[in-house]
């Protein structure tokens, strides 16, 4: 997915769990709506400013993609799965310092008016679409 791409998506109130999801979906074998309506309460670090929106959205790609639920073979798969998130989460951190929603984007999205001035100062729509894009760009490398 292309920046552009994904500021568009962005500019339209898709957000940045959303778009991670979204970009998997036919790989994943399932809708973009239903990628979409998975991870929509993730933007924002969880609304919260906490983890990062599109670290979650990783997490529920790779959840799909490896998760655990073979009762036979589920130590394996719990393993399998957890050393990609730790691949993924040590990729990230080499790019960025915390996987922190407030910390990286420097407002608390959780908070009326830092949200209002992360958007009006343009910092939200110019920085979240560059972790979404590396996001992506990381699970492509490691899927």
């Amino acid at each position: 997915m292309e920046k552009k791409e994904i500021a568009e998506l962005f500019m339209k109130g898709i957000d940045c769990s959303q778009v991670v999801v979204g970009a998997f979906a036919e790989e994943l074998g399932i809708t973009t709506e239903e990628a979409y309506k998975m991870s929509a309460a993730f933007g924002g670090g969880m609304g919260l400013g906490e983890t990062c929106g599109a670290i979650v959205g990783a997490m529920i790609v790779l959840g799909l993609k490896y998760g655990h639920w073979d009762v036979n073979t589920l130590l394996r798969q719990k393993e399998e799965m957890m050393n990609k998130y730790a691949e993924f989460r040590a990729l990230f951190l080499e790019k960025f310092a915390t996987n922190s929603c407030k910390e990286l984007l420097g407002y608390d999205v959780s908070l009326p008016e830092q949200l209002e001035e992360a958007l009006s100062s343009g910092r939200m729509l110019d920085f979240c679409p560059k972790v979404v894009e590396s996001v992506i760009e990381i699970l492509e490398e490691i899927l």
